[in-house]
């Protein structure tokens, strides 16, 4: 090999030297002469063992003189090479006539050196000290007296069981597509081992900085919301237990610096006290010229880190923003851990694959990307067939973490809980064992009762943990209390009777043929002849066999952008109201603070949101091809966007992209739809936003906004006609509107729709959430005070008596609205009530 080749790849080379004790013959031709060296294994020559018997260099530092080293070990110089203060291998000369230094001194002139050169006849002299063997007996005496393994561990029960735990001289990889959530598990290993157990930790971060891994902490030890602290609001209890962390931290130690190499963590390893894991978070499969730890950098990268993890016996744990199996092999990991989405929202399988054994087992993870963290979930059960899907979990992630965090009080391992407290956290446990949602959905208010009242919890993990448990309760029921009563409020509060037509409606067979004459409207007709009508070509489905990849596994429900946002100073609640067929079901409840002065909550009920927004809707009729990062958003595409969560300063608006921001990746990032990149745009430009966002990747084709005006346009005019004559026309008419537009994006199989583009779907629904927010926006700016926000057609208002805000028109045409007026503290009617 020359000593070009070899020069680049002079970190795979030694560790071939050092792993398998090959040697590699390099040659350098010099002005005068060829130079010829041996890269070597240090069994080849143990004097290079000795600390400055012979010139020594740290490999980065080598590579960069490579030639110069070449030169003089091919002159009877052996050069030593060092991985931080170890040596690992070293150059010796190839050719008999070289003078090289013998290792021994007694050796007589002409010797080959103890240690064993090659010479030129490629004979090794084994003169060195022999090699130590074991016997199996030592070998099964150490394993016996080692006894239980105390290595570092992801604190959660499920995983740690299915891989035994982070191995002391392993190099172990999290493998995962970018918005499943890899980077947690690194950030769970690491809070375990330094907060939990009290033990030293290197964080590695390539790409997050500092603040973000601080941020992903406080959330997941807190249960605060990660978008919220990204804008640096903490609550009291937040803050306390950042000021707890920065006390307890010092074991966690986090290199974010730049151009952060895979040679600059092996060399800052060493050096730190009683280490006892490693983590690197991350290494990016696309390349990338600032990251050192991207691209085709990776497989050097990972041989350097398995090196680490051997020579310091630790355990090194990196991410890998990729499930790839062609990256994934040359990687070549000891232990990879493999995340995949279920088609369960509530589930991630983990795949745990050991080298030499292939997969040893399984285990699955509940994601709480809200706080930056998975919570543990069942492994797979004894039994089930392989491959079947699990069936999702009762109850929202919140209350399982809380269940499980009780469990020593409720167990009765552990005191110190009120008697009463315990009996409502028992019986949540119940509930959810049992499946009970009519039960959980009874235990809501009790819960929120207890987790706002102020308990005085131990100082130990498991009082910290429950104690984060409840908080992470209050917060989720600050914006729509518990999850279990949630369930119910999230499918429609606040006044609505047009379009919660669309959430009663669901799709049966035989929706996706055409209307027959006789209908009232013939929706699905007119928006298949508008979508044929267009010069654009669209392409109305996506093929089956493409929908796993590219840009369509990237399109979420989270993507309309619909808010559900009450007030911070009003306080919201879901009250038992039995309607007058007898059926018991719930509704919101608003007070109002004295300090709003006089005035009664003005409901607002928006006409037609969804076909309304048909009229001008951006949207791609095409392909989406990949399009990466952009420099700027371009008006003359459309598509779906990665981009940073903008801050948004105000506290009498909901954040412009609604319920988008709650489920965030691992970098804080979320993806969107044409209609939000414009709104942000608009913001910008105005000075409501102090800066657009980066957009760090996209699928994108040519924009069009037209496609679905001529169903607007039909749809308008039916409207008009039917909405005087009311009664089952009128039902009709709303029943196949929403019949047609669900059908843009068709859930299950066995549907055949004459469409399946989901980026046309959410892009429809996003352009609603987008004007509804905008009117409700523009009302706020003339002064008006806005109570809560739902949907895409429900807003509460705080007025002087029969005054809705000007800025709403009144009437019951498409984008108009219908006003009602009634008295703090009443129940607030929904639908037919």
């Amino acid at each position: 090999m020359n000593a070009s080749d070899a020069r680049r790849d002079l970190y795979a080379l030694v560790k071939r030297a050092e792993d398998d004790g090959v040697t590699t013959l390099i040659h350098r031709m010099g002005s005068k002469r060829e130079d010829r060296v041996l890269l070597a294994p240090l069994d080849r020559f143990p004097a290079a063992r000795k600390a400055d018997a012979f010139p020594s260099w740290a490999l980065s530092a080598a590579q960069k003189d490579f030639g110069t080293l070449v030169s003089r070990a091919a002159s009877g110089q052996p050069q030593v090479l060092r991985r931080n203060n170890t040596p690992v291998a070293v150059l010796l000369p190839a050719d008999p006539h070289t003078s090289t230094p013998s290792s021994d001194p007694a050796a007589p002139s002409g010797a080959a050196p103890a240690g064993g050169a090659v010479n030129s006849q490629g004979q090794q002299h084994r003169e060195s000290a022999q090699r130590r063997l074991a016997t199996l007996g030592d070998a099964i005496g150490s394993v016996l007296t080692t006894g239980p393994a105390d290595g570092p561990t992801f604190g959660l029960p499920g995983l740690d069981a299915a891989t035994g735990g982070l191995q002391p001289g392993r190099l172990t990889l999290v493998a995962a597509a970018p918005n499943v959530g890899g980077s947690l598990l690194g950030l769970a290993a690491a809070r375990t081992t330094a907060l939990a157990d009290h033990r030293t930790v290197l964080y590695a971060a390539s790409g997050p900085n500092r603040d973000d891994v601080f941020r992903r902490i406080l959330s997941a030890e807190t249960g605060g919301d990660y978008p919220r602290l990204k804008q640096g609001r903490l609550t009291d209890y937040e803050q306390d237990v950042a000021r707890q962390l920065v006390q307890a931290g010092d074991v966690l130690l986090i290199d974010d610096g730049s151009n952060l190499t895979a040679q600059d963590i092996a060399e800052t390893a060493p050096h730190m006290e009683g280490l006892a894991l490693v983590v690197v978070d991350r290494l990016q499969a696309a390349h990338s010229a600032r990251l050192p730890l991207s691209g085709n950098r990776l497989p050097d990268a990972s041989q350097i880190l398995s090196g680490l993890a051997r020579t310091l016996h630790v355990p090194v744990l990196a991410v890998v923003d990729s499930d790839d199996p062609t990256l994934l092999s040359l990687l070549d990991a000891d232990v990879l851990l493999t995340l995949t989405a279920t088609t369960d929202p509530g589930r991630v399988q983990v795949t745990v694959t050991e080298r030499d054994f292939g997969v040893i087992g399984s285990a699955y993870l509940l994601p709480d990307l809200l706080h930056a963290r998975f919570l543990d979930a069942a492994t797979s059960p004894a039994g089930r067939i392989a491959g079947e899907v699990p069936a999702r979990s009762p109850g929202s992630a919140v209350e399982r973490e809380l269940a499980e965090a009780a469990l020593p009080y409720t167990s009765g391992a552990r005191q110190g809980l009120p008697a009463s407290v315990t009996h409502v956290l028992a019986a949540l446990r119940t509930a959810l064992a049992g499946g009970d949602q009519e039960a959980l959905g009874e235990l809501g208010p009790s819960l929120a009762e207890v987790a706002a009242a102020p308990l005085q919890l131990p100082d130990t993990d498991e009082g910290r943990r429950l104690a984060a448990a409840l908080n992470a309760y209050t917060t989720a029921g600050t914006t729509g209390q518990s999850a279990a009563v949630r369930s119910g409020a999230d499918s429609g509060h606040l006044p609505d009777d047009e379009d919660d037509a669309e959430a009663e409606v669901e799709l049966q067979p035989g929706d996706e043929e055409d209307e027959p004459e006789s209908a009232p409207f013939p929706a699905l007709k007119l928006l298949k002849d508008a979508v044929a009508r267009s010069k654009m070509h669209p392409i109305p489905v996506i093929r089956a066999e493409d929908r796993d990849s590219g840009p369509w596994p990237l399109v979420s429900e989270d993507m309309d952008g619909e808010p559900r946002w009450v007030h911070p100073d009003v306080t919201s609640a879901r009250v038992p109201y039995i309607r007058e067929n007898g059926k018991r079901v719930r509704r919101d409840q608003l007070d109002v603070p004295d300090a709003f002065g006089e005035g009664v909550l003005c409901l607002i009920d928006r006409n037609g949101s969804y076909p309304s927004a048909c009229s001008a809707v951006p949207l791609a009729p095409n392909k989406l091809l990949h399009t990466g990062p952009l420099e700027a958003f371009d008006k003359a595409s459309a598509g779906i966007y990665l981009i940073d969560i903008p801050e948004w300063p105000r506290t009498d608006m909901p954040h412009p992209l609604g319920r988008i921001i709650d489920r965030p990746d691992e970098q804080g990032r979320v993806w969107v739809t044409t209609p939000h990149i414009k709104q942000l745009v608009k913001l910008v430009r105005e000075g409501h936003l102090a800066a657009m966002p980066a957009i760090h990747d996209s699928w994108t084709g040519k924009a069009n906004e037209s496609l679905f005006k001529p169903f607007y346009e039909a749809a308008r005019k039916a409207r008009i006609e039917l909405v005087q004559a009311g009664g089952d026309p009128y039902k009709a008419y709303k029943t196949r509107l929403s019949i047609a537009l669900r059908l843009l994006w068709p859930k299950r199989a066995e549907q055949r729709s004459p469409f399946w583009r989901p980026d046309w779907r959410m892009s429809m629904v996003a352009e609603a959430s987008v004007r509804h927010w905008t009117v409700a926006f523009k009302a706020v700016q003339e002064g008006h005070t806005l109570i809560a926000l739902r949907n895409v057609d429900a807003a509460v208002f705080w007025t002087p008596p029969g005054t809705p805000p000007g800025t709403y028109r009144i009437g019951t045409g498409f984008g108009e609205v219908k006003a009602k007026f009634i008295q703090p503290g009443e129940m607030i009617p929904e639908g037919d009530d």
